[in-house]
């Protein structure tokens, strides 16, 4: 099968294509036939010796990627929940080795659902870490006490614009952090107000927020404490640079939480239940062929991504 292993962390000189067996799958495990690929901010900090790569670092060979859409073609022996010809999609094996670059993945039956008829492939495979992220780190906040003030940051990107429409869906007052190109789209997407965090200071434009949610971490969480109310919450993405957020929260009188997704076939199952009631829609912002997963690194490298950034086999 065709697969890009990572020689060495570093450049997008070190993903090397090549031919490889296609995996063998365990009994709680389905093969897939993937059809479309989600990169993410942590394949690009993995590739260059960030993000997980120090759970990697001992595996040969190494292949990135956790967010796949695509078609069973073998199922394990204790798998009931799919057959070969199914379309499937989900995070696979996060945070340990997804190995989803690759024409074939085996993948846990419990980390992946049935993909929605009308929905592509490309669609549901922008639908995973990112819309995981967004799910998991607010559903136990805000799903069932609607009214709350949300600030989303990068409101824009992958799990920004997951996290907007899901705040929104909620019943929530929503400010989204963006350039001032993406206003519409921010505004399009759910939220009530946009803030440009070029040209307008954080504390002076927003107060009394009950909720936080940051994927950026380091000056950021500094900026944030001061707007949220007493008692309210800070969820900070892991990003090598949020280790301090309960300590820091906790002297503002707010709760800090670190965050890190993890793979649950039932969770995304709730999240296909969205895509396909038209509540959640993904933003793809380009799609690149396999073989210029290099240039969807430098993409994703850029920071300046609206939405999602697809590859498709």
């Amino acid at each position: 099968m065709k697969a890009i292993i990572l020689n060495g962390f570093g450049g997008v000189d070190q993903l090397t294509y090549t031919e490889l067996p296609t995996p063998a799958i365990q009994d709680h495990e389905v093969l897939i036939r993937v059809k479309a690929i989600s990169l993410n901010p942590v394949d690009v900090k993995t590739r260059s010796g960030k993000g997980v790569a120090g759970r990697l670092k001992d595996v040969q060979p190494i292949i990135l990627g956790w967010d796949v859409s695509g078609i069973v073609t073998e199922v394990g022996l204790a798998v009931t929940a799919f057959k070969p010809g199914d379309e499937v999609f989900g995070m696979v094996n996060f945070p340990g080795h997804g190995q989803a670059y690759a024409e074939y993945v085996a993948a846990p039956a419990s980390h992946l659902t049935l993909k929605p008829a009308h929905i592509s492939h490309e669609a549901v495979a922008a639908t995973t870490l990112a819309a995981l992220t967004a799910w998991q780190a607010l559903k136990p906040h805000l799903e069932l006490i609607s009214g709350q003030k949300v600030l989303i940051h990068a409101a824009a990107g992958g799990v920004g614009h997951f996290a907007v429409q899901l705040a929104h869906y909620w019943g929530h007052y929503v400010i989204g952090t963006a350039s001032a190109q993406n206003r519409e789209f921010v505004l399009e997407l759910g939220a009530d107000e946009h803030l440009d965090y070029k040209a307008q200071s954080l504390p002076e434009a927003v107060s009394d927020v009950d909720l936080v949610l940051d994927s950026l971490g380091g000056e950021n969480i500094d900026l944030s404490l001061p707007v949220i109310k007493p008692g309210g919450i800070i969820i900070s993405i892991p990003s090598g640079k949020n280790d301090q957020v309960t300590e820091k929260a906790a002297a503002k009188g707010v709760n800090g939480y670190p965050f890190m997704v993890q793979s649950n076939g039932d969770d995304m199952k709730a999240l296909a239940d969205l895509l396909d009631k038209g509540v959640l829609v993904p933003r793809i912002f380009k799609t690149f062929p396999f073989e210029q997963m290099a240039d969807a690194h430098l993409q994703v490298e850029t920071g300046k991504t609206a939405g999602k950034v697809i590859v498709t086999l």
